[in-house]
């Protein structure tokens, strides 16, 4: 942290800057000197704000760039169910903040992405690295649950749907946001418990995701398959039925809401040449 930042006391404890690189970084620069969380960093600005498979997020003023440090007590692979919970999450805080007003087509799109009908309004980013020293010594696992999202505005995106809360309706500040979705991140960590009770959070996750049967099509590496949405698998998997009948399994890639979603068409994924935290 550099002079004039600020920690907000509570439970969990937030530390807020006026700006830095990225919220995730800042949040794994802490670990590396020694602090385990659980600790909220939030950013004013973020120069190098980033997104899934590196990409840009642009970080405008007024909107939310925040990270959760986490030291669980579990592998890597149940900490990958971190980007359910952090969904869940978002969807539970911006249902709180716009109350009657919540809009019509807030949703989850896997893997990371929170969308309003067609249009992306915020992402979410997991990082993790071992802590010095490795589990062996204390170490253990780091974790940087890093969440965008756009209250007051949005960057302009020629072939990509994107949005804002302020858009909806939903007028909210940064630090009240952070508030509610702090609340709703504890209350989900309970329930997810290192991963023992990841089954509640992928049906709860499945609740905020579009219907069993809507098309879709995944980009993953080389492939790119068409097909309908068939769910979460146990480990948090995304299912497809293809248009063959046959079922795939998927644990990275981009997916695509096409033609017949409900408001939905073409890549929802921020992707800014050059999301995220």
């Amino acid at each position: 942290m550099e002079p004039g930042d600020r920690v907000r006391g509570g439970a969990p404890r937030v530390v807020e800057v006026d700006e830095t690189a990225s919220t995730n970084a800042l949040a794994m620069a802490l670990a590396a000197d020694g602090e385990r969380g659980p600790l909220w960093i939030s950013a004013v600005r973020q120069t190098a704000g980033r997104g899934r498979g590196g990409r840009r997020w642009v970080s405008l003023p007024g909107n939310l760039h925040a990270t959760l440090l986490l030291t669980p007590a579990c592998g890597v692979q149940a900490a990958a169910g971190l980007s359910l919970v952090a969904g869940v999450a978002v969807i539970e805080a911006i249902r709180s903040a716009a109350g009657p007003r919540t809009p019509e087509g807030l949703r989850l799109k896997w893997p990371n992405d929170v969308l309003v009908g067609r249009s992306k309004v915020g992402g979410i980013l997991i990082e993790s690295s071992t802590a010095a020293g490795g589990e062996t010594s204390g170490g253990g696992l780091v974790v940087a649950v890093g969440i965008g999202l756009d209250l007051v505005a949005h960057p302009d995106d020629a072939e990509r749907p994107l949005t804002d809360l302020a858009r909806h309706g939903i007028a909210i500040g940064r630090g009240e946001m952070l508030d509610l979705l702090a609340g709703r991140m504890s209350a989900w960590l309970g329930r997810w418990d290192e991963g023992r009770g990841f089954a509640l959070v992928r049906q709860a996750w499945e609740n905020c995701a579009g219907p069993p049967g809507e098309p879709i099509s995944v980009h993953a590496g080389a492939e790119r398959v068409a097909g309908r949405y068939a769910g979460l698998d146990p480990t948090g998997a995304l299912l497809m039925t293809d248009d063959s009948g046959r079922e795939r399994r998927f644990t990275f890639g981009d997916v695509t809401l096409l033609d017949g979603t409900p408001g939905a068409r073409g890549s929802i994924d921020r992707r800014v040449p050059g999301a995220g935290k």
